[in-house]
């Protein structure tokens, strides 16, 4: 079972006054976005109930992040990172399915998925929110599933000529498809028939 995302209690990370870096700032502000998010919901989240529950001001917030949407899927990313890391066991069959499993579950029966759904629903009309999903989100989960599949790459265990970006698509592709346009069922069936037509082959050998 993978890990259910993180929600600390509000205002749990504040920290004494004082000049702090602006790496432990930035991670107390993402703790209270992941918080409000899983906790109460993209509708929620403002600017000024974010500068409430970290400590941090809205010049600050504001400087950091172009929109609340920019905002939401920076905080999102933070509170789902952990629960949806790329294994890497020395088993490929194994560690994809694994980490399908995970992301279909996560998107299925959690909070976080929901608000996923939105937030790629919101980027339509937010340019900064879908630049900040292609920069963080899209373009980072890619790269560690394109990571895994290299290595398995260089390990002799794919074919060197195949793109590995194109793996990724024909797997987590799909149960975006599916997710967006729900005909059909996202489940871990869905997710291990995924696997297996991808690793045993749809072509009827004689």
């Amino acid at each position: 079972m993978p890990t259910q995302p993180t929600v600390p209690a509000i205002g749990s990370q504040r920290r004494g006054r004082g000049r702090r870096p602006a790496h432990e700032v930035r991670a107390d502000v993402l703790r209270a976005v992941g918080a409000l998010l899983l906790g109460d919901g993209l509708a929620a989240l403002t600017f000024e109930r974010v500068a409430r529950e970290s400590g941090v001001s809205r010049t600050t917030l504001h400087k950091w992040w172009p929109s609340v949407g920019a905002l939401a899927l920076d905080g999102y990313f933070h509170a789902v990172e952990d629960t949806l890391a790329f294994p890497d066991t020395g088993d490929l069959r194994a560690d994809v399915g694994t980490q399908l499993h995970h992301f279909v579950e996560l998107m299925t029966t959690t909070p976080a998925g929901r608000l996923l759904t939105e937030l790629i629903g919101r980027s339509q009309t937010d340019p900064d929110l879908a630049a900040e999903y292609r920069r963080l989100y899209s373009s980072g989960r890619r790269q560690l599933a394109t990571d895994r599949f290299r290595r398995a790459q260089e390990a002799g265990q794919i074919r060197s000529g195949i793109d590995v970006r194109v793996l990724v698509d024909q797997l987590w592709g799909a149960v975006y498809h599916r997710l967006l346009i729900p005909d059909e069922p996202v489940d871990e069936g869905f997710a291990d028939a995924l696997v297996g037509n991808l690793f045993d082959g749809i072509v009827r050998t004689p």
